[in-house]
């Protein structure tokens, strides 16, 4: 019977492989009975394997993609479900989740720069990791979610007993189901193994939010963010930070300058004039003392404060 899931007989013996068929004529590659034994899809019984079944069209495991309305799970957009031949669930979800990768212009002078949400290399090889790596003894489905802002690619199994996540992000690799890679690397699916995780961080390797990768009993997950959500964030928080230091600094000048009107000011002075609460007028003042605009003038119990350049 084996002693893997691939390696064990396949439940199901009357399968097809339309799929891997043309995958392989493409590649001009033979595909015939001793081709199949030579791939593990004929055990030594000369029947079909688990192997066999998942790339047939008959395959019973599936792929679940769900696409959210904003950051959460609140409110579904849309939601899909892809079956047959593990090669038709890559090309057929790898397509479905491209017509969710936007594209956004940006210019520097008259230069126009287009930048995809999400790198399509980073998208494939997360669906990659997904079929290749996942344990099949699980009945469950591979989980895509697509939010506005990320990607979340979910696999059974976790990670194969005795590997770390950090040995894996190092590019030590130990696949769960090695004669599965063995076949898409001789498709050119792959390029070699272990370099999956190392190749979508270079690719956001400038992009300040990186990809997340976790690694919990019975799952793995990697998180691909969206890369123009994160710009457009990060400009928002710049813009707003911008827009309180002017106003910030709107209403030190107007203290300073009530000051030099005056000849000084007290704190419950500009509580009054400015409307501003007692701990924010305390903190401006002392922000123009420390910039040297303002001197403290302490006698007895009152504070007064004088401008420096009187």
């Amino acid at each position: 019977m084996g002693t893997s899931f691939e390696e064990s007989r396949s439940f199901e013996q009357e399968l097809t492989f339309n799929t891997l068929q043309k995958e392989m004529d493409v590649r001009q590659l033979a595909f015939g009975r001793a081709q199949m034994e030579t791939l593990k899809l004929l055990g030594s019984d000369k029947l079909f394997t688990n192997l066999a079944m998942l790339l047939s069209d008959q395959c019973t495991h599936s792929c679940k993609v769900a696409v959210f309305q904003g950051r959460d799970t609140t409110t579904f957009r849309d939601r899909r479900e892809f079956t047959g031949s593990l090669l038709k669930q890559l090309g057929d979800v790898y397509e479905y989740l491209n017509n969710y990768n936007k594209t956004k212009a940006s210019f520097t002078g008259l230069l126009r720069e287009d930048t995809l949400d999400y790198p399509q290399d980073a998208i494939r090889e997360a669906l990659l990791n997904c079929l290749i790596h996942r344990d099949y003894f699980f009945t469950g489905s591979i989980i895509i979610n697509v939010y506005d802002d990320h990607m979340e690619f979910i696999s059974l199994g976790g990670l194969v007993r005795g590997l770390s996540l950090e040995a894996v992000q190092l590019g030590v690799s130990q696949s769960r189901n090695p004669n599965l890679a063995a076949i898409f690397y001789l498709l050119r699916l792959v390029e070699s193994y272990g370099t999956g995780i190392r190749k979508i961080m270079r690719l956001y390797e400038h992009c300040p939010k990186k990809p997340l990768f976790k690694a919990v009993q019975g799952a793995f997950s990697c998180i691909l963010p969206n890369r123009n959500e994160v710009v457009q964030y990060i400009q928002k928080q710049e813009r707003t930070e911008s827009t309180v230091g002017e106003s910030i600094d709107s209403e030190k000048q107007s203290i300073l300058h009530l000051a030099r009107q005056k000849g000084s000011i007290s704190r419950k002075e500009v509580e009054d004039v400015f409307g501003l609460k007692t701990t924010k007028a305390f903190r401006l003042l002392r922000q123009l003392c420390d910039e040297g605009r303002l001197t403290q003038q302490v006698s007895g119990k009152f504070t007064r404060y004088i401008p420096s350049t009187m």
